[in-house]
C-alpha cells in the first residue's frame, strides 16, 4: 500500500538507537488501541506474510505481552515484551526480548528498550519509536535481521487493519 504519510527509519550508531517516526490516516485513540490491545495486535504485529498469536498479555504498568510471529509454515518466533511508564493514549515504555514459547529469554539475542509515543497530526496520528540496544554490536544485529524491511511490512498491515476499522 503506497501512500503520502510519514515513513522515517533512522539509525543512530553513535547511540545505539533506531528511532521510527510514522504517519496513520486514523485518530490517535484508534492507533493506541491497535497497538495495546491483544485482538488488534493479533491483527497486524508481523510482517506478511507473518501471522501472530498471543500466548499472554497484561498492558499494564509491570505487565507483559508474550507472543509468536509465525510463519507460513508454522514456525514460531517467540517474543517477550515488558510494558512500563504507560501514558494512555500518550506514551509508553518496553523492554523486549527474543524467547522461548514458555517465556524464558534468548540471551544470545539482543534485548531493547523502547518508547513509544503517540501524537495528533491534523486527522492523523504519529507514532515515533525510539530503540534503544545496549552496543552497536546488538544494533547492528537487528538491522542484519532485517529490522527495517520487518518494520515496513508490518506497519503496511497495520495501514490496512486501521483502512478496515475505520
Amino acid at each position: 500500500m503506497k501512500n503520502n504519510l510519514q515513513f522515517d527509519f533512522l539509525v543512530d550508531k553513535e547511540k545505539n538507537t533506531l528511532t521510527i517516526v510514522r504517519e496513520f490516516k486514523a485518530d490517535r485513540q484508534l492507533v493506541w488501541d491497535c497497538y495495546t490491545k491483544q485482538e488488534l495486535l493479533d491483527q497486524w504485529f508481523a510482517p506478511k506474510p507473518f501471522t501472530t498469536k498471543t500466548k499472554s498479555m497484561d498492558f499494564s504498568n509491570g505487565g507483559h505481552w508474550h507472543y509468536a510471529m509465525v510463519d507460513p509454515d508454522g514456525t514460531e518466533y517467540w517474543g517477550y515484551t515488558e510494558y512500563h511508564d504507560i501514558h494512555p493514549i500518550d506514551s509508553y515504555r518496553t523492554v523486549d526480548a527474543f524467547s522461548d514459547s514458555e517465556g524464558t529469554i534468548n540471551t544470545d539475542l539482543p534485548r531493547a528498550k523502547w518508547l513509544l509515543t503517540f501524537a495528533d497530526k491534523d486527522a492523523n496520528s504519529v507514532v515515533t519509536t525510539v530503540v534503544t540496544y545496549n552496543s552497536l554490536k546488538d544494533l547492528e544485529t537487528v538491522i542484519n535481521m532485517g529490522m527495517e524491511e520487518g518494520m515496513t511490512a508490518t506497519l503496511e498491515k497495520l495501514d490496512e487493519l486501521l483502512a478496515s476499522l475505520t
